[in-house]
C-alpha cells in the first residue's frame, strides 16, 4: 500500500492523526447531544469514548497504524457527511 505521506515526518503525520481524530470525536458528540432519544444519545456517546481508547492505543511513532485509523476515520467522517 502506498504512503500518502512518503515525504512527511511522522510528526506531522501524527498531528493528522490528531486532528482526524478531533474532527470525528467534535461530529460522535454533536450527533449525541442532538439526539432524539436516550439509547441513540448513549450509542454516539459510546463511539466517543471507544475513539478515545483507539487514539490512546496507537504509539505516536507507529506510522503504519497512525495511517490506518487517518484512513478508517476519514472514512467515518465521509459517511457521516453523506448521512446529512
Amino acid at each position: 500500500m502506498l504512503d500518502p505521506y512518503e515525504h512527511v515526518p511522522t510528526a506531522m503525520v501524527y498531528d493528522t492523526f490528531a486532528e482526524t481524530a478531533n474532527r470525528l470525536t467534535g461530529r460522535y458528540t454533536r450527533l449525541s447531544d442532538t439526539a432524539d432519544s436516550a439509547a441513540d444519545r448513549a450509542a454516539w456517546w459510546h463511539k466517543v469514548l471507544e475513539l478515545r481508547a483507539a487514539r490512546r492505543a496507537v504509539p505516536a511513532d507507529d506510522r503504519e497504524q497512525l495511517i490506518q485509523r487517518i484512513r478508517q476515520w476519514e472514512l467515518e467522517l465521509s459517511e457521516l457527511r453523506d448521512r446529512g
